[in-house]
């Protein structure tokens, strides 16, 4: 990979697979997702109201709780240089407190724009493994800039058209 500055477009071939992400999901993850985006509904903070009112098995993930995680596992991958430039994501399912959050992703396009702009389109997946079942919860559709060589830096280009 490039080094210090996290993957540069030499690196990235069509149809290579990004290192996976496991993370056990617990109440404080889901809770914490759902006060940082200041979602106070309480299907993402009480068991309770949960399982009584909205008939699932425990809290879950909120939408920008799983937004923030496809972010944090595309730039991961890319280094301190990645800018996101669009996320496109289909929520199936839920990740409940108690899942294993599995991510995985997929490099589907890789290309310049005539600005000089490296970009990589991925397909990335969220799966929750409940008592060792694998369920896809969510899929998400990421287009990501990428430094062309290691003294490039997408964050510095004057023209940004994701």
């Amino acid at each position: 990979m490039g080094g210090d500055a996290g993957v540069i477009l030499a690196d990235v071939k069509v149809g290579m697979n990004l290192p996976e992400l496991h993370y056990d999901v617990t109440a404080t993850t889901v809770i914490l997702g759902a006060l940082a985006s200041r979602d106070t509904r309480p299907m993402h903070h009480d068991r309770d109201f949960a399982q009584q009112r909205n008939g699932v098995r425990d809290i879950f993930m909120n939408t920008p709780n799983q937004a923030a995680w496809f972010e944090r596992f595309v730039t991961d991958w890319t280094g301190p240089k990645g800018r996101l430039g669009r996320m496109k994501f289909r929520m199936r399912d839920s990740v409940f407190a108690g899942d294993e959050m599995v991510m995985r992703g997929r490099v589907t396009d890789v290309g310049t724009d005539d600005t000089g702009c490296a970009w990589v389109s991925l397909e990335v997946t969220m799966s929750a493994v409940t008592d060792g079942e694998e369920r896809i919860a969510t899929t998400c559709d990421v287009r990501v800039a990428i430094p062309v060589d290691e003294k490039d830096n997408p964050w510095r280009h004057g023209t940004w058209r994701p």
